[in-house]
């Protein structure tokens, strides 16, 4: 990770502090993390598309690691989370850019294609649905509803706070753990998110990306399909989210395709990073 730069940059009102490593002129493509990472979820991704010619934008999004951690739920709207995206895009230089999201990064992800698809030329979803799919998949999958339980604990005040930050965040920790391949994340891995989860109220505002649903979007999107070329990878044993989920998913996209990653979890991104790889440069680079 030694040819990764950092940059504060202000979009929408946030700093988003930035890993950016490539070509300035290349094609640009953003990586937007999930609960609970930040830009370090991709640090097997950024210097092999750095390395093949791309300029790369990590950001930690708002609410995470070293950028602006608001307070309040209302700036966890997810037209707001948006905005910050496609300001970042324009603050780099680019009219439009690949976007790569993994869980909220890719709800996010999947919001500005079907909202503010000038801005996107390709989308790579990681196990997450597009959000329409969701209650849809409900009535494919009853027991989608049992692994989304925990969004509606993070709706309580303060106690999810608490739980997750108590003993130094180690339950926060054995949750990665017990829900990945072993292995996939180390001591050493842990100990970065711990200091992430460090930052002063970081652990509210990343808790805030939930309650933010309750303002849900405001922009009206017709019928919500998705006019970019979209790829969905998906870790077959995710414990949060069906595969029933992403298959409806594909019902909302103009040109999309499904590919199922066997040994392999929610976080695909850290147990499987050469297929990952393969897969995002690949779809990438199709004509």
């Amino acid at each position: 990770m030694q040819n990764i730069s950092f940059e504060t940059i202000t979009v929408n009102g946030v700093s988003l502090h930035t890993a950016l490593a490539g070509p300035k002129e290349g094609p640009l493509v953003v990586l937007l993390h999930g609960f609970p990472e930040f830009w370090y979820e991709w640090r097997h991704l950024i210097g092999p598309l750095a390395a093949r010619g791309y300029r790369v934008a990590a950001p930690d999004q708002r609410g995470y690691n070293q950028s602006s951690r608001p307070l309040e739920i209302d700036a966890y709207a997810l037209d707001e989370l948006r905005n910050d995206v496609t300001e970042l895009i324009k603050a780099l230089g680019r009219e439009k850019a690949v976007i790569v999201g993994h869980d909220w990064g890719g709800a996010v992800g999947w919001y500005t294609a079907a909202s503010k698809p000038e801005y996107v030329e390709k989308f790579i979803a990681i196990n997450i649905p597009h959000l329409p799919a969701m209650p849809a998949s409900m009535k494919k999958d009853p027991t989608q509803l049992l692994r989304s339980s925990y969004m509606l604990f993070f709706q309580l005040p303060r106690l999810p706070e608490k739980l997750l930050a108590y003993n130094d965040f180690e339950e926060f920790a054995n949750g990665l753990v017990k829900t990945s391949r072993p292995g996939s994340f180390t001591e050493e891995d842990l100990e970065k998110y711990k200091e992430a989860w460090s930052q002063p109220n970081a652990v509210t505002t990343m808790i805030n990306w939930y309650r933010g649903m309750r303002k849900g979007p405001k922009d009206i999107v017709e019928s919500s399909h998705v006019t970019p070329p979209v790829r969905i990878i998906w870790g077959v044993g995710d414990a949060f989210l069906s595969k029933a989920s992403a298959r409806t998913s594909l019902e909302y996209c103009r040109a999309g395709e499904l590919i199922f990653v066997s040994d392999a979890t929610h976080w695909v991104v850290h147990e499987q990073p050469d297929i990952v790889e393969r897969l995002v440069t690949e779809f990438i680079e199709q004509t």
